[in-house]
Parts: C-alpha cells; structure tokens; sequence
C-alpha cells in the first residue's frame, strides 16, 4: 500500500497553482453569489451557507490534488556544479565594513 502512495505525484508547477488559485477563487465566488441569491429568495440563511460550503468542497476537489492538468510545465532545473565551492579560498573572501552611524 505504501508503495502506491510512494509514487503519487505531489508537486505542482508555477502555472498550475496560478491556474489552481484563479479557479479556487471563481468556484468560490459564483457559489456565494448563488447561494446568497438563492437564501435571500427562500428567506432561509441556513441555504446560504450550505451552497457556499458545498462551493468550498467542490473548490477542494478540484483545486488541492495535483491533478495532471497542474502538472503540464515542468521547471528546467540547471545542473549542479561542484567545482564553485571548492574554487573558493578562505583568503579570497572580501571582507564587508559596516558604516558607523553617528
């Protein structure tokens, strides 16, 4: 069972969360709007917050798993380099000065 959880993608990339947020926000606002319109129809408050926490569920299906769709612009990471640090003497360092302030 562990294995399967083991290779569950769970990363995102930068335009998948934006896509993510941008969606997150609309289902929320449309089900707010619904739901108040529809309270204030019925007279009942209680509709109101029903629709609105339904629009919160159904925000979380689609928003919080990374789902493929938030997947389609991998990160080109640059590959690592081992000699810079190496290169690098302690004499070499420069030495910062702090201005005095009076």
């Amino acid at each position: 069972m562990l294995e399967h959880l083991s290779s569950l993608p769970t990363q995102m990339d930068y335009k998948g969360q934006k896509l993510a947020e941008q969606m997150f926000q609309g289902i929320i606002l449309c089900s707010a709007v619904v739901g108040f319109i529809y309270g204030y129809v019925a007279e009942q408050f209680g509709w109101t917050v029903y629709i609105v926490m339904a629009g919160f569920a159904f925000s979380c299906l689609l928003t919080l798993p990374p789902w493929p769709i938030y997947r389609r612009h991998p990160l080109k990471w640059l590959p690592v380099q081992d000699s810079a640090i190496e290169d690098k003497k302690p004499g070499d360092r420069k030495v910062k000065r702090h201005a005095k302030n009076n």
